[in-house]
């Protein structure tokens, strides 16, 4: 059988390889490393675009999808029904969590005003301070996977309280479920989205959610961009009412004029929260360990489902 992966140095990183298997790189779907019968076990680029979705219809013989990503939207219900789906579930959780902390930071610290000030060769003290400060803000994670976890364990040491959301209520550990926001968004100083695209996320941070959120407010964006309602959060922050660090956009690359560059109040990079040297390590260490338990017909980790 054979194995595409996406990246000539997964060779060194997957570990043992089962015998039998022959491990083939396909950086670039248009060019395909031979012929695409017997790929049993398939690894698409990382935040693969459409083209590399539309490679499913032309390997027969294909029984895994193994995506380096943690969010698998892209992916669900275009999958075959013979192919099983799983994602990259804790690879991108230290690097997510990460992306947070200083996201957070730098808005709350006055980060972004100061480095534009730098540019300008401004002494800016009296433009931002004092600053506000992480010490004693009300933390609400909409999203309390492995990666909503890592975020408040790195966040815990900032003197911080923490109130988590799931899709669904879980008492015993103390995770509200996603119907109880509009009753604990306004208590919340920072809100982080961690959840990953589905029908049921799609727009779910529309004019209500956002209106409900206080004055001041800081809003966190390192989930999907869709997850957010554009034309509501551009309205929300142009009033100057919230504040907002972005990871990712709808749409995505965000195009030049669009209003988001223009905000003073808005921190946007270019959904790199994933995206660090110690990314391949990582994620090939799971792609090894899902193609022994693969081989060896055991069940695999991290399934992804319709709705999941």
């Amino acid at each position: 059988m054979k194995v595409w992966i996406p990246h000539p140095a997964g060779h060194a990183l997957l570990g043992e390889v089962p015998s039998g298997v022959a491990v083939e790189v396909l950086e670039d779907p248009a060019q395909l490393p031979s012929s695409p019968q017997d790929v049993r076990f398939w690894v698409p680029p990382f935040l693969a675009g459409p083209a590399a979705g539309a490679l499913l219809a032309e390997l027969p013989d294909l029984e895994v999808v193994q995506l380096l990503s943690a969010g698998a939207d892209a992916w669900v219900g275009r999958t075959p029904e013979r192919v099983t789906l799983c994602d990259a579930r804790g690879v991108h959780d230290s690097a997510t969590a990460e992306w947070v902390v200083a996201a957070v930071l730098s808005q709350l610290r006055g980060f972004a005003p100061l480095a534009r000030a730098q540019g300008r060769r401004e002494w800016a003290y009296d433009e931002v301070a004092p600053t506000d400060e992480l010490a004693g803000k009300r933390v609400l994670i909409v999203g309390a996977g492995s990666i909503g976890a890592a975020v408040r364990a790195r966040l815990a040491p900032f003197e911080v309280a923490f109130t988590l959301v799931a899709r669904t209520a879980r008492p015993a550990d103390g995770v509200h479920g996603v119907d109880e926001l509009p009753d604990l968004l306004p208590d919340a100083d920072v809100v982080v989205l961690l959840v990953p695209l589905t029908e049921q996320t799609r727009g779910l941070v529309d004019e209500k959610f956002l209106a409900a959120m206080p004055d001041g407010a800081l809003l966190v964006n390192a989930a999907r961009g869709p997850v957010a309602r554009t034309p509501a959060l551009v309205a929300e922050l142009t009033s100057g009412r919230l504040r907002a660090a972005l990871d990712v956009t709808d749409p995505e690359p965000l195009p030049a004029d669009h209003p988001l560059w223009e905000l003073p109040n808005v921190l946007l990079t270019p959904h790199v929260a994933g995206s660090v040297r110690g990314l391949l390590p990582r994620a090939y260490r799971l792609v090894g360990e899902q193609l022994r338990r693969f081989v060896a017909g055991q069940p695999l980790i991290n399934r992804v489902v319709d709705g999941y």
